[in-house]
């Protein structure tokens, strides 16, 4: 698309008319950031305790949720130790909640000990996380043996028997390569025979192309492959399967397809379900060619791709295809079984199945005499997951039931609770008021003691009927099965939310306490929106310089559960980092935190904040070199506290009012289920997305060659995954929000948009269909048909994509003509032809609404009377990338927050879908709200131009009445002159303390600390002050602005002692005209860079002469010094003073 704007608009004024910024942003306290404050390993201290609050105080933090990590060591970080839950600890705790309150800080603690995520020592197997386990026997009828079943696996030595069946043994029950036993060789001659040795712990591994072959003395049919890696392994699950009769000529069958998975994948295996296949040779081909990039919801395929496998057993047994995530094992996501691989005959008839729960002994012997023929026995029980809080300390223990409301009220009383009872209510009352759940990092369970029950109200029918389906076994037909176990994962969906989170929801509530969540997907099943119902604060999570676990589908969870649910204030776990290298400072952070911002969060929450109980050890402690390091001793934390006022003038304002998104996104009924990425839209709406950025997803995804890169230093993983930084306003100037069916079906129809309970609306409902995360797109069901019907003839919009099939749910006699007709409905009928060229699309109404079907084509949704509601163009008429935007209306104003994603200085053209009020610049990086003189209205929006600074943000501010449709012509920015260049020598004080020169040093030019001579200043972290003289001749009525060119890394600037601000971003200058004299000035300029040149140069000291401490691994070796200090030119500008 070329706009150009240019022709009707005049620039616009970026420093006019100044006003007090605390006007416009007023801070309280529910804008500023909090931190992460981790008490690690028992090295706690109470001079540390108050050194770490004042800190926070003084940086202008509002407070910190506590959690402690992990056991006291032997030999211990810090003496004396303290470890959680003695005596001693909850002094500790007190202690600091008494410091809080002096301090006037507010303290949150996790819902246990660790932060992963709820259990403890008074958890008992009984009460713990709770899973479905079985085995299996095949015997002949009319024996006089006696039958015992073995029992199945047991953790923490509890197992409870579910029931017992009985039927007659299906199709190639108990053959398996662990009864027929195959000869098993390489191409590699790499030694494969534990492949088939149950309990195998050794890994078969290759980097190369390879194959393992299977021989048999007989033909042997394949039903099923079940394989196991041990750990996470892409590779092993999309081997190529060749066969031959002859083991010479072979043909491919096929290649294993692997499950949609997360990161923790590890609870059980993964069982295929193939064409039946009958050969005397199985060749298993690896080779990476083909591979996916890899993704949050395909984790191990980020990985490097090579194959490491530890069984790969062949079965002539049925099984439902990956039945082990389809039944709660683990969060995975597979295609449904088809008649292709499961006919009928394969699946074991209903009525056959005898209910032997009676019959079992104690010791599980079974009394019962089997009939002629072969029969398996299949006995179901359940027993602890053996999840545990694994970063705690004394306080871990086996992860709490989530479906058992009890066993929750009882891990949030022994631990939460029991901090406010030791603060006791004149302490904790006023301090410990929030409550904290970190993401879900204990694996999924599929049973409770409750479930069965639960199920039973939930779904309308009894489980136990079925039970045998979640181990797998095949019954009735592969529809039904596959329904049953939809219902299985609904049910389980269902109980995440109404019996963990609610439970602590309704704690939370009688105690006064808010409560705050992260989030579930991908480890735990679940509807990764739908908890997010009962938590008061939603929360993401965020990484720096870790792409390999960034989370862009957490923060566009924690976004989209808030805002189709009503929450405002909307957290996010900030700068998380994978392998500390000590070179962050805000500059550096800032276009993160922008475009963060920009998806829909308000609140940060600085990851990590670790308590350090050394007061003469810096950097000290860490969270064993995991950062963001933001702690009392950054060498920039003083001077930081201006990135910390930023962050709360934005956090003021973005918690203003409510958010603008034009569109909503299906999620789907597949479950597990997650918010819908923008690269998983391309398809379905790529004009929107424009050619250029369909063509590169389209090169992204076939991933040739498999390319490979490191970031961090150290972290090899797959080039082509989709970064967050490349899909920044993927709509180009509609934000989009996900909805779940339990938000649909209360959704209703006004003035044309879908509005959901909370009073969340949307002009347009996107329908995906065929998407990763819902490869069963053929499947819908009827109430979720019914709605969508409704809502179009109310006078919806909607974009449907692929037209579904099946109906949902348990198969039901004969055909449902209702259903049917309610798919005619929306998906078929005239459809007419809209638009031109290669941006026509199909189109017809229905009742008062329209839809849309099929891939749309067009870039804008102009079609359907619906204009962007951001359009951002360059100067030459080209749509403006990375450029992240949000929209908030509130009741006396309404704004847009802009961010420029790219390091250079940009002149934008910006036209705003609002018309009728003033619009204002407020800049949170000075506090200055700037009056715009050149802006436009015209067809309904507000059109100027705007010029951003590299990595800069602003707040369009939208307010009072316009007299007028457009502004006074005039000057449209002010025009800076160069007063002077600030040469000669700089006198330069540097910090012994911190490794610096005693003396002052003169430097006869700026110039790079890093590259100077003198090792106590190459080598140097810290701060230095540098101090000059200039003369101006000041005249009236101009500003005058301190322009410090390069900066390694942050700067305070004071002219004749007046300290005129810090400088941490892009244009690094400062105001100094108040400070200012006619004549002679001095000059000072504190310069701080990171801590990573001193840390560099200590390892090159032993350890008695070096100045850092710190329990951080050391991961440095080989990296250059980091630019550092005041490089300069310090030059003097003046521009017309504001009236």
């Amino acid at each position: 698309m070329n706009l150009n704007l240019s022709k009707t608009i005049a620039f616009v004024l970026l420093t006019c008319s100044l006003q007090p910024g605390a006007a416009m942003a007023q801070a309280n306290e529910s804008a500023k950031p909090w931190v992460l404050w981790h008490w690690i390993k028992g090295g706690v201290s109470k001079p540390g305790i108050t050194a770490d609050l004042e800190a926070m105080k003084s940086a202008g933090i509002g407070g910190a949720y506590l959690l402690s990590i992990k056991d006291v060591p032997n030999p211990p970080l810090f003496n004396p130790s303290v470890r959680q839950l003695t005596p001693q600890w909850w002094d500790m705790v007190t202690f600091a909640m008494q410091e809080a309150r002096r301090l006037n800080l507010k303290l949150g603690m996790h819902v246990s000990d660790g932060f992963a995520l709820a259990g403890g020592p008074w958890i008992t197997p009984e009460l713990s996380m709770q899973k479905v386990v079985s085995t299996q026997l095949n015997i002949k009828g009319e024996t006089a043996e006696k039958i015992k079943l073995q029992q199945p696996e047991t953790l923490e030595g509890y197992y409870k028997d579910i029931a017992v069946y009985a039927y007659p043994s299906a199709e190639g029950a108990g053959i398996s390569t662990q009864t027929v036993i195959p000869e098993i060789t390489t191409s590699n001659a790499a030694d494969a025979s534990g492949l088939i040795r149950p309990g195998n712990t050794k890994n078969f591994g290759s980097n190369e192309a390879c194959w393992i072959q299977y021989a048999f003395k007989q033909p042997f049919t394949t039903r099923t492959i079940r394989i196991s890696t041990g750990s996470n392994n892409y590779q092993a699950q999309r081997l190529e399967i060749q066969v031959s009769d002859d083991g010479e000529n072979f043909r491919s069958v096929g290649r294993l397809e692997p499950p949609r998975h997360g990161w923790q994948d590890t609870d059980a295996d993964v069982t295929h379900s193939i064409v039946p296949v009958t050969a005397r040779y199985y060749r298993f081909v690896y080779d990476k060619k083909g591979s996916e990039p890899g993704s949050e919801d395909l984790d191990a395929a980020k990985w490097k791709p090579s194959l490491k496998l530890r069984n790969l057993e062949l079965s002539a047994e049925a099984r439902i295809n990956q039945f082990e995530g389809k039944a709660g094992l683990v969060w995975r996501i597979s295609k449904a079984s088809t008649k292709e691989t499961l006919e009928d005959h394969l699946c074991v008839p209903i009525d056959k199945i005898i209910n032997l729960s009676d019959k079992i002994k104690a010791d599980g012997s079974l009394d019962w005499k089997a009939p002629k023929g072969n029969w398996t026995i299949l006995r179901i029980g359940h027993t602890s997951t053996g999840h545990k809080n694994a970063t705690a300390g004394a306080g871990m223990g086996l992860e709490c039931d989530k479906f058992n409301p009890a066993a929750v009220k009882l891990q949030f009383d022994s631990w939460y609770g029991a901090a406010l009872k030791h603060g006791g209510p004149e302490i904790a009352s006023k301090v410990l008021n929030e409550l904290f759940v970190d993401s879900w990092e204990c694996g999924s369970q599929n049973w409770s003691p409750l479930f069965a029950a639960e199920f039973k109200k939930r779904r309308g029918y009894d489980l136990m009927r079925y039970l045998p389906v979640m181990v797998g076994i095949p019954l009735g037909s592969v529809e039904l099965s596959e329904a049953f176990l939809h219902d299985v994962r609904k049910t389980i969906a269902e109980l995440v939310a109404d019996q963990f989170y609610y439970t602590l929801s309704s704690l939370t509530k009688e105690k006064g306490v808010t409560f705050a969540a992260e989030n579930v997907a991908p480890t735990m099943l679940s509807d990764g929106l739908l908890h997010y119902k009962n938590v008061d604060m939603p929360m993401g999570e965020f990484w720096l310089n870790s792409p390999t676990h960034d989370k862009l589908n957490d923060m566009l969870d924690a976004v989209s559960g808030a805002h189709i649910y009503g929450k405002n204030i909307i957290q996010a776990e900030a700068f998380t980092t994978i392998r500390m290298d000590w070179n962050e400072h805000p500059g550096n952070m800032k276009t993160l935190q922008d475009r963060n911002y920009a998806l829909g969060i308000n609140k940060l929450v600085y990851h990590v904040f670790a308590h350090n109980p050394w007061l003469d050890q810096k950097p000290g402690m860490t969270l064993d070199g995991i950062g963001l390091y933001f702690q009392r001793d950054q060498t920039w934390w003083k001077l930081g506290k201006a990135w910390v006022d930023y962050a709360t003038r934005c956090q003021a304002l973005l918690q203003q009012g409510k958010p603008v998104a034009d569109v909503a996104v299906f999620i789907g009924e597949e479950l597990p289920s997650r918010s819908v990425l923008p690269d998983r839209l391309v398809n379905l709406l790529p004009g929107l997305f424009g050619a250029e950025v369909v063509a590169a997803e389209a090169k992204r995804l076939a991933n040739t060659g498999e390319p490979l890169r490191q970031k961090p230093a150290g972290v090899t993983h797959s080039a082509n995954m989709a970064d967050p930084e490349d899909w920044v306003n993927p709509l180009r100037g509609y934000a989009y929000d996900s909805f779940n069916p339990d938000v649909l079906l209360d959704a209703s129809v006004k003035d044309g948009r879908v509005v959901f309970a909370s009073g969340a609306s949307y002009a347009v409902l996107v329908i995906p269909g065929k998407m990763l995360l819902n490869p069963n797109y053929q499947y819908m069901s009827k109430e979720v048909a019914a709605k969508l019907n409704e809502l179009a003839k109310a006078g919806a919009s909607l974009v449907l994509g692929e037209r579904p099939k099946f109906q949902l749910g348990m198969p039901k006699t004969g055909s449902d003509q209702d259903f049917e007709t309610l798919l005619t409905e929306l998906w078929d009928g005239n459809f007419k032809t809209a638009g031109q060229g290669q941006q026509q699309l199909s189109l017809k109404t229905l009742g008062k609404g329209r839809i849309i079907k099929g891939a749309y084509q067009a870039e804008s949704f102009d079609l359907i009377g619906l204009e962007r509601d951001l359009l951002v163009m360059e100067g030459n008429g080209d749509y403006a990338k990375k450029v992240a935007y949000t929209h908030r209306i509130a009741a006396d104003k309404e704004f847009y927050f802009v961010a420029n994603q790219e390091n250079k200085k940009r002149l934008l053209e910006f036209s705003f879908r609002t018309a009728g009020k003033i619009p204002e610049l407020y800049d949170a990086v000075t506090n200055e709200t700037i009056a715009l003189k050149a802006w436009k209205t015209e067809a309904g929006r507000t059109r100027m131009q705007l010029k951003l600074a590299p990595n800069a943000s602003a707040f369009v501010i939208f307010k009072d009445r316009a007299a007028t449709t457009a502004s006074a012509t005039g000057k449209n920015w002010k025009e800076q002159q160069l007063v002077n260049t600030i040469n000669g020598s700089w006198k330069v004080r540097f910090d012994p303390a911190y490794g610096g020169p005693e003396k002052p040093v003169t430097f006869a030019a700026l110039s790079d600390w890093s590259k100077h001579p003198d090792s106590l200043i190459r080598y140097y972290s810290g701060s230095a002050e540098y101090s000059n003289n200039f003369k101006v001749k000041k005249q009236a009525g101009q500003q005058y602005l301190l322009d410090l060119g390069t900066v390694g890394c942050i700067a305070e600037v004071r002219v004749n002692g007046i300290s005129c601000g810090v400088v941490w971003t892009a244009p690094y200058q400062a105001d100094i005209t108040a400070a200012l004299k006619n004549g002679d000035n001095v000059l000072d300029i504190t310069v701080t860079n990171t801590w990573a040149n001193r840390i560099i140069g200590d390892q090159r000291l032993p350890e008695d002469r070096r100045i850092t401490k710190t329990n951080a691994p050391y991961r440095l070796e080989g990296k250059p010094l980091n630019e550092a200090g005041l490089l300069g030119p310090v030059r003097l500008f003046k521009q017309e003073q504001s009236n």
